[in-house]
């Protein structure tokens, strides 16, 4: 493997501008990525405050229990008992296989940014990957692309699920669920590796009862060896440490909303959108409904918290009561998960995607409400898979990567087109299509000047006969893609590998194409490349 950096722009303006410096970086954040001493700052803030780090050390120890022996990970576990440890931090939502390579990439951001600061601060950090359990949208995580009739087209696991479910309640079914991954790697050929994959995945997924379980256990088995530390925000035991926390929540919830309706406000006027959605009303709890396992989003009017059409409703003191004694009947929201996060864990920089930076800025008002400094807030690393096949077609169809990473291979393919295409024939087809049009055209003034009911059948015919000539040009066009299908291969090879569906690699295909491919090594060769926290996007050359 190869590493190399290059120098792409953000898809979010916000993340962009706030990467390229172009931000007054204390309007959105407490802390500025390009400051001096910026990591040894946070560090210190974090020594004066208090963390209750033998219980959450205590609920990681038993949440992994489920999963094989690491010594590194027993290791990071009890330094997080100590009170000069810090941590890094991320977290995402719990995929089947793993859900796109971005997550992947989260993990080893949060690994190398943890490794980095270790040496740079002579302290603890330890990485912690958040697993958004809690989370209920289905739609984002049941489903990896796979490729049908030349284009990716996602592969979902058959399952339905009418109600807002939180994700660590749902269930797998081991033989569905099995059949379902087998179909996917079929899709990706046969290999070497790919009777020790299923294997490996059969073994794992008959441990595994739903889909964080499943999530959390492959991602312990290929990063348990740099001692992750792994947490479900659906587990009910975890809530019981929260629920002093959901306590302050509760109480500060119209001043929460405000704060962040009021930097939403500021941020719309410099010329940003809004990425939470949010109403005057809103509380940002769910209520969690124990007999169809569903969040309800609740809404505060005075000291009165209910669900939207209002049929469940709870006063302050009600839900402060709930909060003390079955916390595990509460869950956060986008505006208050970070808000906990940073109660729980003595956070020395939280590792985001480029959307999760925008909304973090949203959020900077909230944290003060609390006394609290937002932790820096670290892009993760982008990165693209280059396969050496991949490598072959971009030096023969002469395409530079920043080109296919940014825009694609659409244009290069018409320029290639046209430069193959019979000069005369297009020639005369234009001249063709233009005469026949000014004749029929003619034609339907005079007929229609001596019989006008002609006109609707003249019409018709025209556009007959352009449906004709187009149909014709089509055939001629597909005789040219034909007799140059090897060349224009080469493009949708590279189109597919590197810019899928118009979008980034890391959003579209996933780990298990790479590790059908490479076998398990290609988890550990990759995190063996040294990579640089430089806002520059990675491309690792196989």
């Amino acid at each position: 493997m190869e590493l190399r950096d290059l120098s792409l722009p953000s898809l979010n303006q916000f993340a962009s501008d706030y990467l390229n410096g172009k931000l007054e970086v204390e309007d959105y954040f407490h802390y500025k990525l390009t400051g001096e001493g910026m990591y040894q700052n946070r560090y210190q803030e974090l020594m004066t405050r208090t963390f209750k780090r033998a219980e959450i050390a205590a609920y990681i120890e038993q949440y992994m229990e489920r999963f094989s022996e690491s010594k590194q990970v027993e290791l990071n576990i009890e330094a997080l008992r100590t009170p000069d440890s810090v941590v890094v931090i991320g977290g995402q939502q719990a995929g089947l296989l793993s859900g796109p390579l971005y997550t992947i990439h989260k993990v080893i951001s949060i690994i190398k940014l943890a490794e980095e600061q270790e040496k740079q601060l002579g302290k603890r950090v330890i990485p912690v990957f958040w697993i958004a359990g809690e989370d209920h949208d289905l739609a984002e995580v049941n489903h990896v692309y796979t490729m049908k009739n030349g284009k990716p087209v996602k592969s979902a696991y058959p399952f339905y699920h009418p109600f807002k479910t939180m994700v660590t309640d749902l269930e797998l079914d081991t033989e569905k669920t099995m059949q379902w991954i087998e179909d996917v790697v079929e899709s990706y050929g046969e290999t070497d590796f790919t009777k020790k994959l299923l294997a490996t995945v059969r073994g794992i997924l008959q441990e595994s009862k739903d889909f964080v379980e499943f999530f959390a256990s492959l991602i312990h088995e290929w990063f348990h060896e740099y001692g992750l530390l792994l947490l479900d925000a659906g587990d009910p035991r975890l809530r019981k440490l929260e629920a002093e926390y959901f306590s302050e929540l509760i109480q500060h919830s119209d001043e929460i909303t405000e704060s962040v309706l009021s930097q939403q406000a500021f941020m719309q006027k410099e010329g940003y959108k809004r990425m939470i959605e949010l109403e005057e009303t809103s509380a940002n709890l769910f209520y969690y409904t124990p007999k169809n396992k569903e969040r309800i989003l609740l809404e505060r009017k005075d000291d009165l918290f209910s669900s939207k059409n209002g049929d469940i409703r709870f006063t302050i003191s009600e839900l402060l009561e709930m909060a003390e004694k079955e916390p595990e009947r509460l869950s956060n929201n986008v505006v208050t998960r970070p808000i906990m996060q940073e109660k729980l864990f003595p956070v020395l920089a939280f590792i985001s995607g480029p959307g999760e930076i925008a909304y973090w800025a949203e959020l900077k008002r909230a944290f003060e409400i609390f006394s609290m400094k937002m932790p820096p807030i670290v892009p993760r690393l982008n990165i693209t898979v280059v396969e050496r096949g991949i490598q072959t077609d971009l030096s023969e169809t002469g395409l530079d990567i920043e080109t296919v990473l940014t825009q694609g291979t659409g244009k290069a393919v018409t320029e290639f087109m046209n430069s193959v295409k019979n000069d005369d024939i297009e020639s005369l087809f234009r001249q063709m299509k233009s005469t026949l049009g000014e004749n029929h055209e003619k034609l339907t003034e005079k007929a229609v000047a001596d019989d006008k009911g002609l006109e609707p059948l003249l019409i018709k015919n025209r556009q007959f006969l352009d449906k004709q000539l187009n149909f014709i040009y089509g055939k001629i066009t597909e005789s040219t893609e034909k007799k140059h299908e090897v060349a224009l291969s080469k493009y949708s090879r590279i189109a597919n590998a590197l810019y899928p569906n118009e979008s980034p690699q890391e959003r579209i295909w996933n780990v298990f194409y790479y590790l059908n491919q490479y076998g398990p090594c290609f988890i550990s060769d990759t995190m063996k490349l040294v990579y640089q926290f430089n806002n520059q996007h990675k491309v690792i050359y196989l």
